[in-house]
């Protein structure tokens, strides 16, 4: 019995073992089933109605002044006196004297040339009386028709055009009088002075720069291309804008020209705009410096039906359509215009339509999305895909 007993012992154990292993796994609860949501892009989306709008070409310049004039002495001679305003900053008016050349020698010129008319005149009423007096003598003397020559009148030429050389001679003597005084030939801003008391001033010496300050302008830059959008190249208004101490500050301009020519440097077309007062000195607004870089806006063409979304809402001539359950539907437009900011399109929008603007290689055609800051349905909330659990 023994002996029975120990040669069964291995069997005897092996048995309880799988008894035991059977047991354990009969107890084994079956392992909990979780359910994975689906996961759905977040979009932002904008609610779109086709209008008319107004199109706006962006562009940017520097505001100078329409007149500006150099100072440039027309006599020679030293220079006496500088009025007070005339240093760079100071406002003048048109016609103040700025600046007196020594008028003395041409004072003396003009005394000379008013005595060389005065001869010259009555060296031609002596010649006018010789000739009378020489026709008289010839009708006395012989029948006929006198010579030219006999009734003087070469001379009495001679001495006509004496006087009208003395003249022309006064005149410049009082022209050059007049040109020791250098006045301002326009109301303006002084900006430069290359001038000091006592120097002595040659011809054509700059003796400094005033700008006009009734009218500035601004050339703006554009690609030829955009010049289609305006409704007229020579007409419109302009908006300049200018960003200062964190505030932004604006002023309405004039569209007045285009230059007409394409430039050879940046390839692109110049439009004029014109500012009347500048410096607000008739106006009560805030003043717009000569120098100054200004950002514009130009009006263009009235344009209807058009959707203006962010640049980047577009891809590939396509936009992404939200639709009432929160799918996504590729739609093709047509671009009319795109700036640095917006762009404008033609497409087959009803009122009211979803734009998504977020970036479209995420978003396949028919895929459900959620819309940011809207409430998810419980229907799509729990949407099973898949079952997992240990075995």
């Amino acid at each position: 019995m023994r002996l029975l007993l120990r040669r069964l012992s291995p069997l005897l154990i092996l048995v309880v073992f799988i008894a035991i292993a059977m047991l354990l796994i009969s107890l084994k609860q079956p392992p909990e089933k979780k359910v994975q949501q689906e996961i759905l892009p977040i979009v932002e989306v904008v609610e779109v109605t086709p209008s008319s709008h107004q199109l706006v070409l962006r562009s940017y310049g520097v505001v100078r002044p329409k007149h500006q004039t150099q100072l440039v002495a027309e006599i020679s001679g030293r220079l006496v006196s500088l009025a007070p305003e005339f240093v760079a900053g100071e406002w003048v008016k048109q016609g103040q004297l700025l600046a007196q050349i020594e008028p003395a020698d041409y004072q003396a010129d003009l005394m000379q040339a008013q005595a060389g008319l005065a001869q010259a005149k009555a060296q031609l009423q002596e010649e006018i009386a010789r000739g009378k007096v020489a026709e008289q003598e010839w009708r006395g003397a012989i029948e006929g028709i006198p010579p030219e020559l006999g009734l003087r009148k070469p001379q009495l030429a001679k001495e006509q055009a004496n006087v009208r050389s003395a003249e022309a001679t006064l005149a410049r003597a009082q022209r050059n009088l007049e040109r020791t005084e250098i006045r301002a030939p326009f109301d303006g801003l002084i900006t430069q002075r290359s001038v000091d008391l006592g120097e002595y001033i040659n011809v054509s010496l700059n003796m400094g720069t005033i700008m006009g300050t009734d009218i500035a302008e601004i050339r703006l830059p554009l690609a030829p291309e955009e010049l289609a959008y305006l409704e007229d190249e020579e007409s419109g208004t302009v908006l300049l804008s200018q960003e200062l101490a964190g505030q932004r500050h604006e002023w309405l301009a004039q569209l007045v020209r285009t230059e007409g020519v394409i430039d050879d440097n940046n390839r692109m077309t110049y439009l004029v705009a014109r500012l009347h007062d500048p410096y607000a000195l008739t106006h009560d607004r805030r003043p717009l410096k000569f120098g100054s870089f200004v950002n514009a806006q130009i009006q263009g063409r009235q344009i209807e039906q058009l959707v203006t979304l962010p640049r980047h809402a577009v891809r590939d001539q396509r936009i992404t359509i939200i639709k009432s359950d929160n799918t996504v539907a590729l739609r093709p437009v047509e671009v009319v215009r795109a700036d640095l900011e917006q762009i404008y399109i033609r497409a087959e929008l009803a009122a009211g339509e979803r734009v998504s603007l977020n970036a479209m290689d995420i978003l396949d055609e028919g895929r459900k999305v959620k819309v940011a800051g809207e409430a998810q349905p419980e229907s799509n909330s729990g949407a099973q895909m898949a079952v997992v659990g240990a075995q």
